[in-house]
């Protein structure tokens, strides 16, 4: 038997069985990091949102990663899949963001094989905030991940958003979030521009304006690019599920969004 806390999944815990990271620990095969002192230019995913809307949530990221004050990449994703009925999405460093998504993924999988059940909308919140504090010893060396996550409660019948700090603190928000380097100014037209029982369309416009107005003011955050065919990672959740909303679907909405800014 571990020590681990023996918690209910029913009232957010985790057993420890469930855990595939610590039944790695349990027999020394889980990976290590050591990482040398000093700068680092590491690519960084920046800007992410998500919002309620009617029947359930929507997350949005823009595509660009950023090393120091080069543009990194153009076409990263940032928002995931943790399961059918949640979302994840990444901010900070890349690469630790990335593995730490998959390793979410991998623990909601485990714990649903071994317990033939899925784990509850807040104890999946509550597995990401562990994950996120595991990574604090990186965080002290700038290898900061800061991700947002969502989902729908089957059981309150409701879309429901969760944001994070980097030290693994974990806060239900009540109707949007944002977190990356250009959060503070998505989350300002988010203030104006949110309003309660946005239907799938509008939501999706509201996230893409909220994008471009931050890419507007952050260098950081990358705008939609129609040249390129570079659109945000858009992704909704409802009772029906994830979906990924596909880039045909979001170009006449960045285009006419990008046309009609001042």
């Amino acid at each position: 038997m571990t020590n681990a806390l023996p918690l209910s999944p029913l009232d957010g815990g985790i057993v420890p069985a469930a855990s595939f990271a610590s039944l790695l620990d349990r027999h020394d095969l889980a990976p290590t990091w050591d990482v040398p002192h000093g700068s680092l230019e590491v690519p960084e995913a920046t800007t992410i949102l998500a919002m309620r809307w009617a029947d359930g949530v929507v997350m949005a990221g823009d595509r660009r990663a950023t090393a120091g004050n080069v543009i990194a990449h153009r076409r990263v994703k940032k928002v995931y899949p943790a399961d059918d009925r949640s979302a994840v999405a990444i901010s900070g460093t890349a690469g630790m963001a990335l593995e730490l998504t998959k390793l979410f993924q991998t623990e909601l999988e485990h714990y649903e094989k071994i317990e033939d059940m899925r784990l509850s909308l807040d104890g999946k919140a509550n597995f990401l905030a562990r994950l996120v504090r595991g990574n604090l010893p990186l965080a002290f060396q700038g290898l900061v991940v800061v991700p947002l996550f969502c989902g729908y409660d089957e059981q309150e019948e409701a879309g429901k958003l969760y944001s994070y700090d980097v030290v693994g603190g974990r806060y239900d928000e009540q109707d949007y979030a944002t977190t990356g380097s250009g959060g503070s100014e998505a989350r300002a037209f988010l203030k104006s521009a949110w309003t309660p029982g946005l239907a799938e369309p509008a939501a999706i416009r509201v996230a893409v304006e909220a994008l471009v107005a931050a890419s507007e003011e952050d260098a950081a955050t990358g705008g939609p690019d129609p040249k390129r065919g570079i659109y945000p990672n858009i992704v909704t959740v409802t009772a029906d599920g994830y979906r990924e909303v596909p880039d045909e679907e979001i170009a006449p909405i960045a285009i006419d969004v990008m046309e009609g800014r001042p």
